[in-house]
């Protein structure tokens, strides 16, 4: 055991440093198995941010197939997913910089299929028989807001696509049916987003790709289907709310059945395309992860006899489930465990790691173990997190001192939060920082009730959950009351404002790309999100007065605690204004404030630089604040109005 060493909070020296997590990592996305191979994509920060298909073969090696001038994302939705599928070796994908379709032959350069117009592509199906592609199109070649519809695209040659289905302002999801005959997809409405309610349609296809006899078969305006599924004797499967909580089902003779009801979630938020949960084994058996109690399960669901049966496994969290070879494929990670992909034998249950999303580990006794809350807040409810003491092997603290907090939130706002290796956490933890990760009333995994806590009330509850969440702390004596602070991202970064503004709690804060003015968002932002507020705030303009009301930057006047700011300058999902705006405001009232923009950044950074530099700042910021001396070597930031 290494020598300990009494030294304040915060000082602390780590191992995990910011280029350790910015640089020495790529992020496992989409799956997709084609034949006896296995395709995901890779988002590398030390390729600023490019995604690379790679394939996995029997012999099991890993191969890029995406040529280093193609990046494979789509701006559908401007969050993407679903950007690549393949059929018989050939590879159709989205390139980022175009947002045009391409097919790519094994062995051969990416041959466009659709114009250099400005249309968008998302969630593909080739349908080999008809020697086509079924796809959700976004299109912004009009006036006003984009166009989403499903259409049908050539596989040879260049064309912008046929439209199949329109009329509602949403698409995902589409499934071709083993016999080709049929087609399904979800659709959804404004104001809705695909959590609140979506419609499960079913249609005849005829064998030109026209669609005949379409009809609703589930779903509804405050109903959300998730995941639609044909088993292989032609059953369509999807994943409902209907009960309050995301359950199996499906549908027979016309009727819904469900396959396991409980008080557990099957489904999560479709903010990307391309999202699998589950898959199937054969006609009536598939392996699902689902989450119940706050907690990622694995089983095995049996639909004739209604019986759900674990998978033990040392994983904690299960994404982009499928099924090949006989195989079951999934991302996978856990407190100590980065995310991995994952191939897992159901018969042997024997585990081979087919690629780890970090070769470089950190030593296990620097990472923190998340300790699952549920503390007290408004109207006699309890909250949910996730709470991380300070841990690192060569540091004692002084026996009458207690660590700074640091109180975070997952973004969306309707989302959750992650465990899996967490690095970001542990790059506070490990060097004196306590952590509060909030789950606050309007997250998944929870049931449909506690995501509702929120509609109406984004700026209160959150706020509420994540100050109440910061004084049970200290009421446990666990963190020092004089140095809290609050971090956040996009929707989490407007609740870290609205709680240095409504609030006096904490004594330092980090907005990353996070919302000042809740009205700019609504006329400023990308389409799917545009009237997302509708639920979460009110109907704008009527409910005006409480756009008001809840931006931060209308009362910044109130704003005593320290801020830094950092933000995406091509950010199209919370535009660069809104840090600009608070900043300003900040800077002429004389509380200490700092502003760091990067270029070429979007909603999220994913340049490692960047990343890298976003950490270290932050770091930095709270130790000028809370006043300690670093361990680490960090490029000061310029906080204005600061003694």
């Amino acid at each position: 055991m290494p020598r300990q060493t009494t030294a304040p909070y915060g000082s602390w020296s780590s191992p995990i440093s910011a280029s350790l997590i910015s640089e020495q990592a790529v992020r496992l996305d989409q799956m997709v198995i084609d034949g006896t191979d296995l395709y995901w994509t890779e988002q590398r920060p030390v390729e600023n941010g490019r995604l690379v298909i790679v394939r996995h073969t029997p012999d099991g090696k890993n191969t890029d197939l995406t040529p280093p001038n193609y990046n494979v994302r789509t701006r559908v939705h401007e969050y993407g997913g679903g950007a690549f599928t393949v059929q018989e070796g050939t590879i159709y994908f989205t390139n980022f910089t175009d947002q045009r379709l391409y097919r790519q032959n094994p062995d051969k350069d990416p041959i466009p299929l659709t114009p250099a117009v400005d249309l968008r592509y998302a969630d593909m199906v080739v349908d080999q028989a008809r020697k086509l592609i079924y796809s959700v199109r976004e299109d912004h070649t009009g006036e006003g807001e984009a166009i989403n519809t499903l259409v049908t695209l050539d596989l040879d040659h260049e064309n912008p696509g046929k439209v199949i289905a329109e009329g509602f302002n949403f698409y995902s999801s589409p499934r071709l049916s083993p016999n080709g005959k049929s087609l399904a997809w979800l659709a959804w409405n404004h104001p809705n987003m695909p959590w609140d309610g979506t419609e499960l349609w079913v249609g005849d296809l005829h064998k030109d790709a026209s669609l005949g006899n379409t009809r609703r078969v589930a779903g509804a305006k405050d109903i959300s289907i998730f995941q639609p599924e044909w088993s292989a004797d032609g059953f369509l499967c999807y994943i409902s709310d209907r009960t309050g909580w995301w359950n199996m089902y499906r549908l027979r003779d016309g009727q819904e059945e469900p396959l396991y009801p409980m008080e557990s979630e099957f489904g999560v938020p479709q903010w990307v395309f391309g999202l699998s949960t589950y898959a199937f084994i054969s006609n009536d058996q598939l392996v699902t992860s689902y989450i119940q109690d706050g907690k990622p399960k694995l089983a095995i669901l049996d639909a004739s006899s209604q019986r759900l049966t674990p998978i033990r496994t040392n994983y904690h969290e299960f994404s982009q489930v499928r099924i090949g070879r006989g195989q079951l494929y999934f991302i996978g990670g856990s407190p100590s465990q980065p995310a991995s992909v994952v191939q897992f034998d159901l018969t042997t249950h024997h585990r081979q790691i087919l690629r780890h999303s970090r070769e470089v580990l950190v030593d296990p006794a620097y990472l923190p173990s998340p300790e699952n809350i549920a503390s007290p807040t408004e109207k006699g409810l309890s909250a949910h997190a996730f709470y991380y003491a300070p841990k690192n092997p060569n540091y004692i603290p002084k026996w009458d001192e207690r660590p700074p907090l640091i109180v975070t939130s997952h973004g969306g706002p309707t989302g959750s939060a992650r465990t899996t290796y967490p690095l970001n956490v542990a790059y506070f933890t490990s060097r004196g920082f306590a952590v509060l990760d909030v789950n606050y009333g309007g997250s998944t995994n929870y049931g449909r009730a506690y995501q509702q806590r929120l509609n109406g009330m984004w700026g209160v509850v959150d706020v509420d959950d994540c100050v109440n969440g910061a004084l049970y702390l200290v009421k446990r004596d666990l963190v020092d009351e004089d140095h809290m602070a609050i971090r956040g991202g996009s929707a989490s970064g407007y609740t870290t404002l609205c709680a240095i503004t409504f609030r006096d709690v904490f004594k330092a804060a980090a907005s990353h790309f996070g919302i000042g003015n809740l009205e700019t968002f609504v006329s400023d932002t990308h389409k799917f999100e545009s009237r997302y507020l509708d639920t979460l705030v009110g109907p704008y303009p009527e409910c005006k007065d409480v756009y008001h009301t809840r931006s931060p930057i209308y009362y910044a006047e109130r704003i005593t605690c320290p801020l830094i700011l950092f933000q995406g300058l091509e950010d199209k999902v919370v535009p660069p204004n809104q840090a600009e705006m608070m900043h300003r405001a900040l800077r002429d009232m004389g509380i200490p404030v700092a502003y760091l923009p990067f270029e070429g950044e979007q909603h999220g950074f994913r340049k490692a630089e960047n990343i890298t530099r976003s950490l270290e700042a932050e770091l930095y910021f709270y130790s000028r604040i809370f006043g300690f001396e670093l361990a680490d070597s960090i490029e000061p930031v310029n906080i204005e109005n600061l003694d």
